[in-house]
């Protein structure tokens, strides 16, 4: 897949999450540790979101390729944005994904809240 999908994918993504009533803080934060695609907020909740697409299962469904160490590398981006970002600080955290597949209409969007501890 191309950047330019990568980011198609992404932008969809996000609209999908602000229907469903999700405010936007930032986008593609990257920083040695890794890139978190979207970074949301949901009532006093700071989200960070991975968005994986994959165009069909032979090798694993899109959520299921959130590893564990693609985990821990979320988790490492998420303590340097913290860091850069005071304000957020003393808010509660968590990790979602976006796992997105193609379906006759277009996308299809499955989200896991909360899909995994860190």
């Amino acid at each position: 897949m191309s950047r330019a999908q990568g980011s198609e994918i992404e932008e969809q993504a996000q609209k999908y999450l602000q229907q469903q009533g999700l405010k936007p803080v930032t986008q593609n934060f990257s920083c040695r540790q890794g890139e978190i695609d979207l970074v949301m907020q949901q009532g006093q909740q700071l989200v960070f979101v991975e968005v994986r697409y994959r165009k069909n299962s032979h090798y694993g469904s899109s959520s299921e390729s959130v590893d564990w160490r693609k985990q821990q590398k979320l988790a490492a981006t998420a303590q340097q944005f913290l860091q850069k970002n005071r304000r957020w600080q003393n808010h509660p955290c968590r990790f979602d994904v976006i796992a997105c597949s193609p379906d006759k209409n277009g996308i299809e969007f499955q989200w896991i809240i909360n899909a995994f501890d860190c």
